[in-house]
């Protein structure tokens, strides 16, 4: 194993975040892509330590279910009581001995689940200097603006190393005025630390074991107590409500943006385009303004998004062009446009320079390449050839009330505006079908299927069934202006 690489990670998940005032546990709400403790273990991972282990207690099952699908790679410690953040760490440690068989031999990061802004490059900084210093225990500290509510980082007047960490709680008004504060993370020595744990008392004011108490208890041994500084205070912000959730995002997003913009990438309006964590770009990339990009979602190079897009798990193709437009799921295809005012659901597939044009709404559709659905249409469960053209006010119609059936229409064809598709049916190669048509039977290449009735005009209805109306009387003076002209 290398100096720095963790023997473990303890990301602690167990509070219940009662601020939050939401049914859900805190470290389970979002933030661009990702849960709380999901960014936290992203950033843990990146370390990769040997071992990974979340705390978890308050609403244990929905958070380990959540880490079973976003960190399959981590293990779950419980602890059943919230008796502090010490108590927290030395279940873990204990419950991972008894899953592994050994104790943690190296050093141990210990971070919280709430912290979601905090980057693996920050705590890689941290394990490289508590190696590089020898360190019992060294404390991830930062200067902040106002430090209410976090523990002080006391220093020794003469060396200025770490000597103590005071809770804002127990601090006195001296204490208090101190503006380095404690952001929660540590790296400790794995075995060191196993050794303090046992012996932090609960004679505070919230009668917990308190992680910190370690810096104390290690420092009276005689071993070396640490800091490492991060550049950016903003990175160990916890998460306790609603309003610091709103501000971890903007922060959080912005972030993302600009490096999305310094890889080449244009941005038009930060301020109203948002970008999960997982969304990635090509050079040459142009978001347009009030644009979301979430999940998966990719952007080739020279491809422009928006305004006013909504894409999730969707991929969009070199050159394409999209506005307007919510797509989940789909595939654009390179140099394709789409929208405006257009839904692309999942399995939606457009080929290369094919279209998808307004008000026109796709499921589980293969559209080839250059084939275009311009206006008001509906195609689900369907497969389009090349170069096609599917006339306005198209309707698929795939479903019979009990199963889905797929429509298939061939390259080159011209189908008429207001046609409906009834599934199963095909049309084939170089095919045209009629305005109005209701096709209910195969189309075979090359030919023209009409299928609508007959057009029949009723003379003089309008004057001897809705008489003195507004219609009559446009029809008689259409009459005598047509006797006055004959």
């Amino acid at each position: 194993m290398s100096a720095n690489r963790p023997a473990a990670v303890v990301v602690l998940a167990a509070g219940e975040g009662t601020r939050m005032k939401s049914k859900t546990p805190k470290v389970l709400h979002s933030i661009c892509g990702r849960s709380l403790v999901g960014h936290v273990v992203t950033a843990a991972e990146s370390l990769d330590p040997a071992e990974l282990v979340v705390v978890v207690g308050h609403a244990r099952e929905q958070v380990a279910a959540h880490l079973a699908d976003a960190a399959p790679g981590a293990r779950t410690a419980v602890q059943a009581e919230q008796n502090g953040t010490g108590h927290a760490v030395r279940v873990a440690l204990e419950q991972l001995a008894e899953q592994t068989g050994t104790p943690a031999d190296g050093t141990v990061l210990v971070v919280c689940g709430d912290t979601p802004l905090l980057t693996g490059e920050t705590l890689q900084a941290l394990a490289a200097t508590h190696a590089a210093d020898g360190n019992a225990v060294t404390v991830l500290t930062a200067e902040v603006p106002d430090a209410t509510g976090y523990g002080r980082i006391i220093r020794d007047e003469a060396t200025g190393a770490v000597s103590g960490i005071v809770e804002h709680k127990d601090a006195s008004d001296t204490q208090r005025a101190i503006r380095e504060i404690n952001s929660g993370v540590f790296a400790f020595d794995g075995k060191l630390l196993a050794e303090a744990l046992s012996q932090v008392r609960t004679d505070n004011s919230q009668g917990e074991e308190y992680l910190t108490d370690v810096l104390g208890i290690l420092r009276a041994a005689g071993h070396r107590v640490g800091a490492s500084v991060a550049a950016d205070h903003h990175e160990i912000a916890g998460i306790n409500n609603r309003v610091q959730l709103a501000e971890a995002r903007r922060m959080l997003n912005d972030r993302l943006l600009h490096a999305a913009m310094m890889a080449g990438v244009t941005v038009v309006d930060p301020g109203s385009t948002w970008v999960d964590a997982t969304v990635s770009f090509e050079p040459d990339a142009l978001l347009q303004p009030n644009t979301q990009l979430l999940g998966a979602s990719h952007v080739a190079a020279g491809a422009e998004v928006g305004p006013g897009c909504t894409l999730t798990d969707t991929r969009v193709g070199e050159g394409a062009h999209v506005i307007n437009t919510v797509a989940n799921s789909a595939t654009i295809g390179a140099e394709a446009n789409v929208g405006p005012y257009a839904y692309l659901r999942p399995g939606t597939r457009l080929g290369p320079k094919a279209k998808a044009g307004t008000y026109v709404e796709m499921k589980n559709a293969e559209i080839g390449e250059g084939t275009k659905v311009p206006h008001l249409s509906y195609v689900g469960d369907a497969t389009i050839g090349e170069y096609s053209n599917i006339g306005a006010a198209s309707v698929f119609v795939n479903y019979d009330g009990l199963a889905k059936h797929h429509t298939t229409i061939g390259s080159h064809c011209r189908t008429g505006s207001d046609n409906m598709f009834v599934a199963p049916v095909t049309v084939g190669d170089g095919a045209y079908t009629a305005a109005g048509s209701v096709i209910t039977k195969d189309v075979p290449p090359g030919s023209l299927a009409v299928a609508r009735g007959q057009q029949r005009n009723i003379e003089g209805w309008v004057a001897r069934k809705r008489p003195g109306s507004a219609a009559a009387e446009a029809a008689a003076k259409a009459a005598e202006d047509q006797g006055q002209e004959g």
